[in-house]
């Protein structure tokens, strides 16, 4: 987890004095540096944005949910028409003569035009429902694809369940406003439209006095549109740092148990999740406050509606009938200004999602193919680190002029004390991060003209921390190169020793591991990797501490196993434990980003230097 250097994680907070402790607030103690509410007006260039992801799918589907929609909204607005038409023809005519005829006809059209409606209903949430997951599925495959081209250093600042809530939280929360929100905000606006239109047919005077509410409901309406915005994006931001907790949680479990630290992990989550109930109080409450708004406004209108629609009957110029219409058509008034009340508040919240979302999306690369970058044709391994500088924060340098010359099938063993900069130089040869100055060439080629996908093709890696994906053994190892047999993938299990352990496994090759391999003991997970970064038969191989985790007795075994499989291929190997490097065709001691002493083991231990320190340091230790 990555967090502002001033602040402090809980279990760092426990070595401090307790006062101070105390008085730290939840805000000065976890801090994401991506989880700033951002407070700017209503985007709407943001907004058209969003529903760009609609077009795609309008001339499919939107023309059907468009007659639906329309269909459904004219027999909603004939319905109270034909009522007082029953009323003033039918019930009680100015002549006397009531008529069942008239009432019964007028009655099954009210029945037809309800069945029309809801018929129109069922095809249009239909329509909308598909067009709707369409688009949430097109913007979390667009977000999910963008992340994997994202760089190292862009994860480096950013803890994993921050990242996850972009691709599951923000984008789920925009269903609703897909799949029904959209359309519901156009059924509203039109039958707006034609209620005013038929108010003012009605009776003009009636129709503009009950209609001046409308101004001052908006006005105050209005002032709460800001606060909600923020409220929702702090509460976006609380949620992420729930779940950045909670995934941070789950995979340090084991030293949290180790240490018994639960008690003051529980405390931390409790004043994390307090701290989110709060923020969601407060922008329910603000949400909340547009219905009373409504209901208020919509009661003056209506004590207009009877008073002065009363006087409007007793002058004349209103029938009964034409009441009871005018009465029905300002209820169903009220209601679409209600639902766009919540409507806007929906937008605010989905504003509040995309605003994250797109703040992934429009993040760049640091790393990516420069303009003309040209595919890397297969390898014969040369590598040359020239006058190399590298910084992973501006004004910290952690690589300080290497010089570093690498022939076809030699293997390099990389040593020194930690953060002295061994690992970074293997990041820079697949170029995860990008140099400051100086070139790094393969074949005589800089890395920085040819393209990302060709160079890491041709580069195999494995880790210490090795990473096991839930799934099949034989998936596991084939992830190296997908379209390798099963026949290559046993034998690359027998030449790194797995092929036994495997083969004692409940279904052999075709055993089911749970995630990152927790049913696997470190070693097994390793050889695992081993077979993975062979399969993908590399020209350039990295062994990152890759043997730390694995005892000596398969140690052995796997050293054997790699001179034969590392003829032929560029080797580079970090290695606290000196014992494995010892046959290495180059030792480079590195010491604070620089290299200090270059040879073989031989060579290296005639000298009074840095590595034979290092040896005498492991022997006081064994």
């Amino acid at each position: 987890m990555n967090l502002e250097p001033s602040k402090q994680t809980a279990s760092a907070a426990l070595e401090n004095d307790n006062s101070k402790a105390e008085e730290q607030t939840l805000e000065e103690r976890f801090v994401y540096k991506d989880d700033d509410v951002i407070d700017k007006a209503f985007d709407w260039k943001q907004f058209t944005r969003l529903f760009g992801y609609m077009k795609p799918y309008a001339r499919q589907m939107l023309p059907l949910v468009a007659v639906m929609m329309i269909l459904g909204t004219v027999t909603k607005l004939t319905v109270p028409f034909l009522t007082s038409m029953a009323i003033d023809k039918a019930i009680a005519p100015e002549d006397g003569n009531s008529s069942l005829t008239l009432l019964y006809t007028l009655t099954a059209s009210v029945i037809v035009l309800y069945l029309i409606q809801w018929i129109a209903g069922v095809y249009r949430i239909k329509y909308t429902n598909v067009i709707g997951q369409r688009v949430i599925y097109d913007l979390r495959s667009d977000l999910f694809r963008h992340i994997q081209k994202l760089s190292f250093n862009f994860f480096d600042k950013r803890p994993a369940g921050s990242v996850l809530v972009r691709v599951t939280n923000d984008i789920n929360s925009l269903q609703d406003l897909f799949t029904n929100g959209v359309v519901n905000l156009m059924i509203d606006c039109v039958q707006l439209v034609g209620i005013m239109v038929i108010l003012l047919l009605i009776n003009w005077k009636l129709g503009l006095a009950v209609m001046i509410t409308v101004p001052v409901m908006f006005l105050i309406s209005t002032k709460l549109r800001q606060r909600i915005r923020i409220a929702w994006q702090d509460v976006r931001m609380k949620n992420s740092r729930i779940n950045s907790h909670l995934n941070e949680s789950i995979q340090g479990i084991r030293v949290t148990q180790a240490y018994t630290q639960e008690e003051e992990n529980m405390h931390y989550f409790d004043a994390m999740n307090m701290d989110s109930r709060k923020s969601w109080n407060k922008a329910s409450a603000m949400n909340q406050a547009f219905g009373p708004i409504i209901e208020v406004t919509g009661g003056f209108g209506t004590m207009i509606l009877f008073w002065f629609g009363a006087y409007l009957i007793q002058s004349g110029e209103l029938t009964v009938g034409f009441l009871v219409a005018f009465s029905t058509y300002v209820s169903n008034f009220w209601d679409p200004i209600n639902r766009l009340g919540q409507m806007y508040n929906q937008l605010l919240v989905a504003m509040a999602s995309s605003e994250r979302i797109f703040e992934y999306l429009d993040e760049q690369p640091a790393v990516q193919d420069k303009p003309g970058a040209t595919p890397l044709s297969k390898i014969q391994g040369d590598i040359h680190f020239n006058k190399v500088v590298f910084e992973y924060e501006k004004g910290r340098a952690a690589l300080k002029g290497i010089n570093l010359d690498v022939k076809a099938g030699q293997s390099i063993a990389l040593v020194g004390h930690t953060g002295s900069g061994k690992s970074t130089i293997i990041n820079l040869i697949g170029r995860f991060y990008d140099i400051k100055s100086g070139d790094i060439t393969i074949d005589g080629r800089d890395i920085r003209d040819v393209t990302l996908q060709s160079l890491r093709e041709q580069i195999g890696i494995v880790l210490q921390d090795t990473f096991i994906f839930s799934g099949t053994i034989r998936d596991n190892i084939r992830f190296g190169r997908l379209t390798a047999t099963d026949e290559e993938i046993e034998e690359v299990a027998k030449a790194v020793d797995a092929h036994d352990f495997i083969m004692k496994l409940p279904g052999g090759y075709e055993t089911e591991v749970e995630e990152r391999g927790s049913a696997l003991s470190m070693g097994q997970r390793q050889l695992l990797s081993f077979a993975r970064a062979l399969l993908a038969d590399p020209r350039i191989l990295i062994l990152d501490e890759a043997t730390a985790s694995i005892d000596t007795e398969t140690e052995i075994k796997i050293q054997e196993a790699l001179k034969l499989l590392l003829q032929g291929r560029t080797s580079f190997i970090v290695a606290h434990r000196l014992s494995t490097i010892r046959h290495a065709d180059k030792i480079v001691v590195l010491d604070h980003g620089e290299i200090k002493e270059e040879g073989n083991h031989a060579e290296l231990t005639k000298r009074d230097g840095i590595y034979n320190g290092l040896i005498e340091a492991q022997f006081r230790f064994l």
